[in-house]
């Protein structure tokens, strides 16, 4: 998942500093915590200018939540992702029920970095995998896409997509595997071969 290493010691200062209205404890925050915010508005919205505008409405309520964050209960990172998920899916759920057709190319934003060891034609290959893959998980309901993003990208548990979506963990278990089928049909009439 690429998850940074836990600040434990140091969050609940970094918090306090943020709400003293130190700009660089909230400049570390959003450095910290913006690209992993912003690839999951993306992986939602697959469109560069609707997940900017997301990413900031994350950070916009992270600041004004930031009362709300107790170290005991965990690192920073897992309560502002929490919250940043909670958000992302509300904007999703919505836009479902109100569809608007102005989603970006997908090829017009790239936002994962390449490996080191990465040829410049191995590192092409990965990214245009990534964009078809991404193309199809979008062509899945909307049920099944946010379960297939929850756990196969977010790499969340069972536990914590069922918290997430409150929905039965019977159900999640069968969006998920509903919508891993559903996507190797799609990928394969795409064409798209596994690495």
């Amino acid at each position: 998942m690429g998850a940074r290493p836990a600040l434990t010691s140091s969050d609940a200062e970094l918090v306090q500093r943020c709400q003293q209205g130190d700009q660089a404890a909230w400049a570390e925050v959003v450095r910290q915590f913006s690209r992993r915010v912003y690839n999951l508005a993306y992986r939602f919205t697959t469109s560069h200018a609707a997940a900017e505008d997301l990413t900031q409405e994350v950070f916009i309520r992270v600041y004004r939540s930031l009362n709300q964050y107790d170290p005991a209960l965990g690192d920073l990172s897992n309560w502002l992702m929490r919250l940043a998920r909670n958000l992302i899916i509300d904007d999703y759920r919505k836009r479902q029920r109100t569809p608007t057709d102005s989603s970006d190319d997908l090829a017009d934003h790239e936002y994962h970095l390449p490996a080191a060891s990465d040829s410049p034609q191995r590192a092409l290959e990965r990214q245009e995998r990534r964009l078809q893959v991404l193309a199809a998980i979008n062509k899945l309901s909307p049920d099944l896409r946010e379960c297939v993003i929850l756990r196969d990208i977010e790499e969340l548990s069972y536990q914590d997509i069922v918290d997430l979506l409150q929905i039965p963990e019977g159900t999640v278990k069968s969006r998920i595997n509903r919508g891993r089928i559903e996507l190797a049909k799609v990928l394969r009439r795409m064409k798209v071969s596994p690495e």
